[in-house]
């Protein structure tokens, strides 16, 4: 199977497979897109899910560095990436992205699992995590805390929402500026952004792989801050928070009451980054294994 832009999706020398499970919404049934590589029979595995307007292959470089002793299943959510669109952009939020991805963990058929969430990823993951029976063991929150401003999360959404471009250095540039907080990447992390994040289409042109309907649901909301910490103080299982130097989401305040509150969490930031740390770099990914590990 090829990716987006016709790129062979094969990590390196680790073999990719590629699935789906089948999720329900009010307005009827969409699949979910995953891959998977590692040990299938891993006890417990690492479940990677991505940020607003990004896709699972945002992983490709963890999962690589992990798939020798994790298996390792990167859901692109519905709305994104090779995953249906909703037929009814109201239900783009948090509610359905956890019923989807309690699905999937069905689906792996493991009674736990480590879950490494990028911005609304991590999002879904601290749901998850403050819910009781979770299952997940170890949680890492990639620039994402219990409490996120209505500015900071303003500033995202404006800065994530030009999904059409006309030409293929427009749609280029355009991924460019989206993904800037990255921090530093290599051409070649760039090519692998552009296979799996853009899509030609029929009638001339270029798109992300992204639902335009997923920024509705944004648009009508109140403009007000998101104050989670009663989740946070659910959390039992240890979590890794990884931050952004100069993130504009994850400010210092918030880290500081996250390592002295709830769960405790570790914290480590990444020098040169903003919103969010792209876990492709070596001593990011070295971070998260880690942590993974050290259970």
């Amino acid at each position: 199977m090829n990716g987006p832009a016709g790129q062979p999706t094969d990590r390196g020398a680790v073999a990719v497979r590629h699935g789906s499970v089948r999720c329900l919404s009010p307005s009827g049934f969409h699949r979910m897109a995953f891959t998977d590589c590692g040990p299938v029979a891993s006890p417990c595995p690492v479940v990677c899910v991505h940020g607003l307007t990004r896709n699972g292959r945002d992983f490709d470089r963890l999962a690589e560095a992990l798939s020798p002793q994790h298996r390792v299943v990167c859901p692109d959510i519905v709305g994104r990436g090779l995953s249906d669109r909703l037929r009814d952009p109201s239900h783009y939020a948090l509610p359905q992205y956890c019923a989807d991805m309690a699905v999937l963990l069905a689906a792996l058929g493991a009674e736990r699992v480590d879950w490494v969430g990028t911005s609304m990823g991590g999002l879904v993951g601290l749901a998850l995590a403050a819910s009781p029976g979770s299952p997940i063991r170890r949680l890492v929150l990639n620039d994402v805390g219990p409490f996120l401003s209505a500015e900071a999360l303003a500033g995202i959404a404006a800065g994530a929402s030009a999904l059409r471009f006309d030409t293929r250095i427009a749609a280029e540039a355009g991924i460019r500026q989206a993904v800037a907080g990255f921090g530093s990447l290599t051409e070649e992390d760039y090519r692998h952004l552009f296979a799996y994040g853009l899509v030609a289409e029929a009638g001339g042109g270029y798109a992300r792989t992204v639902d335009p309907a997923i920024f509705e649901p944004i648009a009508a909301a109140p403009r007000r801050d998101v104050d989670l910490w009663a989740w946070w103080e659910r959390v039992t299982c240890p979590v890794l928070v990884i931050r952004g130097e100069t993130s504009p989401l994850l400010t210092p305040d918030i880290v500081a009451r996250m390592a002295n509150s709830g769960p405790k969490a570790q914290i480590w930031e990444a020098r040169g980054c903003g919103h969010a740390p792209s876990l492709m770099t070596v001593d990011q990914i070295a971070v998260v294994r880690s942590f993974l590990d050290d259970g």
